[in-house]
């Protein structure tokens, strides 16, 4: 299929303000209200987004729940797949706009952005191909009396409230296996990144989905976000984002008793003996922590190197930290863009003024005069780190890594464990016991050895601790959060039923 947009004519997209979408229409606010939204590569105004409020939730989810009883629950699954195989044709067609507009919303490099959107449209047509396949239940015949199966169904409206830092992939994660299990959606995208949320809804709409299956309320966490979370008619809140909200959701949803899933924040270890590949375990390194400018829920933020290799792999982490392309993110050739906005900007600029107070030597690259407009952190190495320090234990969210020395097996896997985030780690070794040994006993949801953050969608996603509660991806989602199971018990035959009252 061919791009709507090529490379040559990306600039010329004109960005127009957004609005909400609901019920199969876009519509201002209840409110009249707008917010900002401002472009972190100049900090220049690009447009202005709808602020949705409880009015607007309340709208959306009446139409939602409307659609569900009405029409999407009762529809074929391969009917339903139609639609959700035609959304992924829609992305791939629509993927170079895409790219170039969370390049421009979020300032990550349009060579990362792309392979973010190809990814989407794979989220659509795993998840169409998950459901036709898998969506089914089991069947336990007892005693010849009675057989017992299981159905899965739908749970009905689901709110989605998803971060900046990937948008439109994590959006279509979520979006994908809630349709095409046969819920309909309110989606509560970042208020920092509503440029590919409102492209997701006019692909949706252009799709044909029935009205109120899909929505979007703009808006923020304290408002719009808060208003779907308490919702009586809501069922289940999926929610990507940093911890201290998720606990507030968690609280605000258990009223209404809804479902939840968590995935939260990190301060992932990656791990590297003495006897690993060095050049391989640099470039996972590097790229663990610097894709995404930093701003990745999985980044390797906490190094472990062993005190044999510390000093060889200190100096060939600075080379590449200083040779790592900081540019405009809709050039091709950059590696590393600037932050999402200025307070995220300042608050990291903070974390690596409090790591020279702890005591840590920090080794930077340089950010080209021309780009200081923007919110640029230049890639960061926090070295003679110690893991007590503030900045190895709290979630920095940004191009800045600790190394940390370390000698013994049981050493690093203490020190590893001793946060209170448990999302990912790394381990890096050529000796495979240990390395089964290390990763069985780090405390995280997801572990990779030798390997840099690589995933398959039949995998689940998530963290322990802190970083979050229940999973996302593939079984998971659709049997374990967007499904609730009902058994069915039929006797076939005249067992026994006890006759309680009645005279002999």
């Amino acid at each position: 299929m061919t791009n709507s947009i090529t490379e040559h004519s990306i600039r010329e997209v004109i960005v127009k303000d957004i609005s909400l979408y609901i019920n199969g229409q876009f519509v201002p606010a209840k409110t009249g209200e707008t917010f900002t939204n401002v472009n972190p590569f100049s900090n220049e105004h690009i447009n202005n987004i709808a602020a949705g409020d409880i009015e607007d939730i309340n709208e959306a989810v009446t139409s939602a729940k409307k659609a569900f009883d009405n029409e999407w629950k009762n529809l074929e699954i391969s009917e339903r797949m139609k639609y959700i195989n035609k959304i992924a044709d829609l992305i791939e067609e629509e993927a170079e706009e895409i790219a170039y507009l969370e390049a421009l919303d979020t300032g990550l490099p349009i060579s990362q952005t792309r392979s973010q959107a190809a990814r989407a449209a794979t989220n659509f047509r795993f998840y169409a191909k998950m459901v036709e396949t898998h969506l089914h239940g089991q069947a336990f015949p007892v005693e010849k009396e009675f057989i017992n199966y299981t159905l899965h169904r739908p749970l009905g409206v689901v709110g989605l409230i998803t971060p900046w830092n990937a948008p439109f992939m994590l959006e279509t994660w979520k979006v994908a296996p809630a349709l095409a299990t046969g819920n309909t959606v309110i989606l509560k995208p970042a208020e920092l990144s509503p440029l590919t949320a409102n492209k997701l809804a006019e692909i949706i709409d252009k799709a044909g989905l029935p009205k109120g299956v899909f929505n979007i309320v703009h808006g923020f966490g304290d408002t719009a976000g808060d208003a779907l979370v308490k919702h009586p008619d809501v069922k289940a809140i999926s929610f990507t984002g940093e911890t201290v909200t998720g606990s507030i959701i968690i609280k605000n949803a258990a009223d209404s008793l809804k479902k939840t899933s968590m995935e939260l924040g990190g301060k992932s270890p990656l791990i590297i003996f003495d006897d690993a590949d060095l050049d391989r375990a640099l470039d996972a390194t590097i790229w663990g922590i610097f894709s995404f400018n930093g701003e990745r829920c999985t980044s390797n933020s906490r190094v472990f190197v062993h005190k044999k290799i510390k000093d060889e792999f200190i100096e060939k982490l600075k080379e590449r930290v200083a040779n790592i392309r900081i540019g405009d993110p809709l050039d091709a050739s950059t590696e590393l863009g600037p932050l999402i906005e200025t307070q995220h900007f300042n608050k990291v600029k903070g974390y690596i003024e409090l790591a020279k107070e702890e005591g840590c030597e920090v080794f930077q690259g340089t950010v080209p005069e021309q780009f200081k407009a923007g919110n640029y952190v230049p890639p960061t190495l926090l070295l003679n780190a110690t893991n007590d320090m503030r900045v190895c234990q709290e979630e920095i969210f940004g191009p800045v890594m600790a190394v940390i020395e370390f000698e013994q097996e049981e050493e690093v896997i203490a020190v590893a464990n001793d946060v209170k985030y448990g999302l990912a780690g790394f381990v890096w070794t050529q000796d495979l016991t240990r390395g089964h040994r290390v990763a069985q006993a780090i405390e995280a949801g997801m572990i990779w050895i030798n390997s840099h953050n690589t995933r398959d969608l039949r995998i689940p996603f998530g963290g322990t601790k802190a970083s979050g509660i229940g999973r996302e991806g593939g079984h998971y989602a659709i049997f374990e959060f967007y499904t609730e199971p009902t058994v069915i018990h039929v006797a076939i035959g005249d067992h026994h039923i006890p006759q309680f009252g009645k005279k002999s």
